[in-house]
């Protein structure tokens, strides 16, 4: 159990600090799951047109924050109880779709 919870802090560590290199996106670290909850306010997109894009575009799966409650309307959610190796692609490829928002929001 402790090799294993060692494994799920260091894919929250890592997931968690790729988000935040990410423009528009801020994430704190999760304190008891296996969950990253981002904030997405500063791409200017919606949140729920933000997972769908990042789905139908990028090929990475997360969730919409509404699915969660009012309150999670701004965030999406994505699940770090993969590889560190899948973690790292998904984050690589958000990077690599972030200029669609990124420009925007400079405008």
């Amino acid at each position: 159990v402790t090799t294993m919870v060692a494994e799920l802090h260091r894919r929250r560590d890592a997931i968690c600090q790729g988000l935040n290199e990410i423009p528009g996106f801020r994430c704190a670290l999760p304190g008891g799951a296996f969950y990253a909850f981002a904030n997405v306010e500063g791409t200017g997109m919606d949140s729920k047109e933000l997972a769908d894009y990042l789905l139908y575009e990028a090929g990475v799966s997360c969730l919409d924050g509404r699915c969660f409650g009012e309150y999670g309307k701004g965030y999406i959610r994505f699940s770090y109880a993969n590889s560190m190796a899948n973690l790292m692609e998904a984050v690589a490829r958000i990077k690599k779709f972030s200029p669609k928002w990124a420009y925007a929001v400079a405008k």
